[in-house]
C-alpha cells in the first residue's frame, strides 16, 4: 500500500474525527470537534511530575484513579464512554481497559509539554481482543484494537491536528494512513497478534514523526493525548488496555 493512503469513512466517536460525509454522521462530526474545541480551550492541566532527573515527566500513570472507575481528568467523546474504558489494577500496575462491543467511542487527556524539550513518546499498551476482521486501510472495516493519539490544537471550525499511533492485527508495520483531509496522520507501529496478551512498552520519537508525516519542520506544542478502542465498523467486540503515559527528552 502507497504511503500516506487515506482512510476514509471512520465513524468512530473521536475527538480527531476522519473524514465524514452527509447527514447524521456530519452532525455527528460537528458535535466532536465542538466538544474538542472546549476540551483544548479549557482549564490548564496540572503541572507534569518529574521522574528521577526530569529525564521523562509523566503525562498519565493512573496513580490517583480508582479501580473500577474512569479516570480523573479524562474526557470521553461521549457519555457511553465512562462504561467503556475503567481503571483496573494488578500488581504493580494500575492501568485504563477499554472494553467495546460496537462501539467507537475516544477518550482524552488534556496535558501539555514541551515537545522540543521532551520530543520522545512512551508507554504501554495490551491487546486482549482484536476486532474481527479489522483492516485499517479500509473504511468498512477501520477498527483497532489499541490506538493512541498526540493532538495538537488548529483550529475551531475543522478541529486539531493529530498523530495516531495504531497495533494492527493485519497492516503491516510502518505503514502511514492519512484521515480527515490530512489533520490526522496514522503510524501503524506495531503489527501481528504474536504478542497479544501481553504487555508491550512503546517508545517513539515523537517529533521526528510529526515532522516526517505532516512533511513540515516545525514544532507543535501538544495540547494532550488521546486513546481509542473501537469495533463499530466490523461490528464485533474488541479490548485493550494503555500505561505509563510518559514524554521523555530522548
Amino acid at each position: 500500500m502507497a504511503p500516506g493512503r487515506r482512510a476514509r469513512g471512520d465513524h468512530s466517536q473521536e475527538f480527531v474525527s476522519h473524514e465524514f460525509v452527509g447527514g447524521a454522521v456530519g452532525v455527528r462530526r460537528v458535535a466532536g470537534l465542538a466538544v474538542l474545541a472546549t476540551l483544548l480551550g479549557g482549564a490548564a492541566p496540572p503541572p507534569a511530575r518529574a521522574d528521577g532527573p526530569r529525564e521523562c515527566v509523566t503525562i498519565e500513570d493512573f496513580a490517583h484513579a480508582t479501580a473500577g472507575g474512569f479516570p480523573p481528568g479524562w474526557q470521553p467523546r461521549a457519555d457511553e464512554g465512562k462504561r467503556l474504558y475503567t481503571v483496573v489494577e494488578e500488581p504493580g500496575r494500575r492501568f485504563l481497559r477499554a472494553v467495546v462491543r460496537g462501539f467507537g467511542i475516544q477518550a482524552a487527556r488534556p496535558h501539555e509539554w514541551d515537545l522540543a524539550a521532551y520530543p520522545v513518546l512512551t508507554w504501554s499498551w495490551r491487546v486482549r481482543e482484536f476486532p474481527r476482521g479489522a483492516d485499517e486501510r479500509a473504511a468498512a472495516t477501520n477498527d483497532s484494537a489499541v490506538a493512541v493519539y498526540v493532538l495538537v490544537a488548529y483550529s475551531r471550525f475543522v478541529g486539531p491536528r493529530a498523530l495516531k499511533y495504531v497495533w494492527s492485527e493485519k497492516v503491516p508495520a510502518d505503514t502511514h494512513l492519512s484521515s480527515n483531509h490530512g489533520l490526522t496522520q496514522v503510524r501503524v507501529l506495531r503489527s501481528g497478534a504474536d504478542r497479544k496478551g501481553e504487555w508491550v512498552e512503546e517508545r517513539v520519537d515523537l517529533l521526528a514523526d510529526w515532522r516526517k508525516l505532516f512533511e513540515e519542520g516545525g514544532t507543535p506544542r501538544p495540547a494532550g493525548i488521546a486513546v481509542l478502542t473501537d469495533s463499530d465498523d466490523t461490528r464485533s467486540s474488541a479490548q485493550g488496555d494503555y500505561a505509563a503515559f510518559r514524554a521523555c527528552r530522548g
